[in-house]
């Protein structure tokens, strides 16, 4: 007799974190170009964007981090949701509420909606922030001028 069974998947993991992670990361000291993405899963144009974001995910020159705005009690929420939609890109979510303390430190013309994207050169020699929803050719577009 033969018997089958499953091997559950690892699903993504998920870290919390504060601003002053973000603020490490925003200092890109890799040498590959890192996008980072304000999203929520509340947030439909954010949603609707995020294949753009997993389809240059895994690039070798590229780096893909997900920043969830959701509250930090919704991290099991937020962990369903990327299992769901299968997200293989690395996922923080950033607890912290008071979003005027920390915004204009991201990109001082930032009016603080999402989706938003920043995009740092190796080094953070340069950066490009983007305030709205990106479509996988905008995308390409942009990071075409840091390769």
């Amino acid at each position: 007799m033969i018997s089958s069974f499953s091997i559950p998947s690892l699903a993504q993991e998920v870290i919390v974190v504060k601003f002053d992670h973000i603020l490490e990361i925003l200092k890109n000291d890799t040498d590959k170009v890192l996008v980072l993405n304000f999203w929520a899963t509340w947030c439909a144009p954010c949603v609707k964007e995020l294949p753009a974001f997993e389809a240059i995910n895994g690039k070798e020159e590229i780096e893909v981090i997900l920043v969830s705005l959701d509250f930090e009690d919704q991290v099991k929420k937020v962990r369903k949701f990327i299992e769901k939609r299968e997200i293989k890109s690395k996922v923080i979510l950033l607890d912290e509420i008071d979003y005027n303390s920390w915004i204009d430190r991201v990109d001082n013309t930032w009016s603080g909606a999402i989706p938003a994207t920043v995009i740092i050169a190796p080094h953070a020699t340069r950066k490009k922030f983007i305030e709205g929803e990106l479509y996988s050719d905008e995308l390409d577009k942009v990071l075409q001028q840091f390769l």
